[in-house]
């Protein structure tokens, strides 16, 4: 199997736009980060988790070929913006299933409905098939178990995802016992980290520290960042050894 980082950066992306901040202004390509998602491929089969508003751009840099359904967290902008660009793989293999909370699906219904509006279908965009991710309840995707980790960012309900002893969580502020419980002896979990100063609705730097010294995976790789982190280098160099940050473009092969 392997795990593609398409992209790493929180909401606005690195740079953020029209911003005259150091990192923004960074000439390492580990400092440019597009909006938060990963492409997971074993055997013949591939997924993906969140489609952003650069989906498209990730997916021509990653040659992927074929998605056998989408694993969305939440309905934020940032992570399903991007959605109408799976028309691409539909014109090419038809349906594709993608997988989320109801509450997700409902979201994605209002807001594209040209998509999902069987009476105004507009002719040529993608064909999806909803498959509500029931809390507690693992599912499949081309025969790999995957369990649905629940916790909430700020107030809002979101779905994290391990399978094998791979997890990604990201947008995570809070989590119960009972979820951290269903991610023991990971091998490496993702985990969000958006800068050193607390917020709101996302973990810090302490805050996601913490959280791994809970988890105990063998190895973390820290994403949805923001600039204010600091310069990708800077950052590594501060870590606990089993700690790294990742950057678009990054594969791992478990």
């Amino acid at each position: 199997m392997k795990v593609t980082f398409l992209g790493t950066g929180t909401s606005t992306g690195i740079p953020l736009i029209g911003s005259s901040h150091p990192v923004c202004k960074s000439s390492n390509k580990k400092d440019k980060r597009l909006r938060s998602s990963i492409l997971v491929e074993w055997n013949k089969s591939s997924f993906v988790i969140d489609t952003g508003p650069d989906f498209r751009q990730q997916m021509l840099k990653s040659n992927c070929q074929r998605i056998d359904g989408v694993l969305y967290t939440h309905e934020h902008a940032d992570h399903t913006s991007g959605i109408d660009d799976l028309r691409a793989f539909c014109f090419k293999q038809g349906e594709i299933p993608f997988f989320a909370h109801k509450r997700v699906i409902s979201n994605l219904k209002n807001r594209f409905s040209y998509i999902f509006d069987r009476e105004k279908k507009y002719p040529s965009a993608p064909l999806l098939k909803p498959v509500e991710v029931i809390e507690n309840k693992n599912f499949l995707i081309s025969n790999l178990n995957i369990t649905p980790i629940s916790y909430l960012h700020a107030d809002l309900q979101v779905y994290g995802y391990r399978f094998n002893n791979f997890a990604y969580l990201t947008d995570l502020k809070t989590i119960d016992d009972k979820e951290i419980n269903k991610l023991k002896d990971l091998d490496i979990l993702v985990l969000n980290c958006i800068r050193i100063e607390p917020h709101y609705s996302h973990l810090n730097l302490n805050e996601a520290l913490n959280l791994i010294k809970l988890i105990k995976p063998k190895i973390t790789y820290l994403t949805h960042i923001s600039y204010l982190l600091g310069f990708h280098n800077d950052v590594q160099e501060k870590l606990p050894d089993s700690v790294f940050l990742s950057y678009d473009g990054l594969e791992i092969n478990l």
